[in-house]
């Protein structure tokens, strides 16, 4: 349906992580919120989502077998499993499950941009290399410096 907000299901069991995830792109979809694998598993069953945003881990669960749940409905929603590290062992497994993987700081940044592009069928990015979109960059460039009346 044109027009319509995407339906995100968003797990995280911390609550205070959970809100900043709901803030980050309630203005651009609609965001149900689960703090538990078992209500968010049943839901995920029943439900119609085009993003599920979960963390890896859940308690004594693990975020990457609701990647396998979502996969095995009738309407396959993208999935995004993240991490408060970067590992590529857990990178790895998300990509078999058919999921995204992300680090959970960066993630209240990128979500949005997930919402708003056009994804690839499934992750392709190399998890043994380095994310380096937020590396620090020092020094100044030559328009700079030619700005400031410098040459050489």
């Amino acid at each position: 349906m044109p027009g319509a907000r995407p339906q995100i299901l968003v797990i995280e069991p911390n609550d205070v992580a959970r809100r900043r995830l709901q803030l980050a792109v309630t203005a651009l979809a609609d965001v149900e919120l689960h703090g538990q694998f078992e209500t968010a598993r049943a839901r995920i069953s029943f439900g119609s989502f085009e993003f599920i945003v979960t963390n890896i881990r859940l308690g004594a669960f693990n975020g990457l077998h609701l990647a396998y749940v979502a996969s095995l409905g009738p309407h396959a929603p993208r999935v995004i499993v993240y991490s408060d590290q970067r590992d590529s062992g857990l990178a790895r497994e998300a990509q078999r499950a058919g999921a995204f993987y992300e680090v959970g700081e960066c993630l209240p940044v990128t979500l949005a941009a997930y919402l708003k592009g056009t994804l690839p069928e499934q992750d392709r990015r190399n998890p043994d290399t380095a994310d380096r979109r937020n590396d620090v960059r020092g020094g100044r460039r030559c328009w700079d410096q030619h700005l400031l009346g410098r040459t050489g």
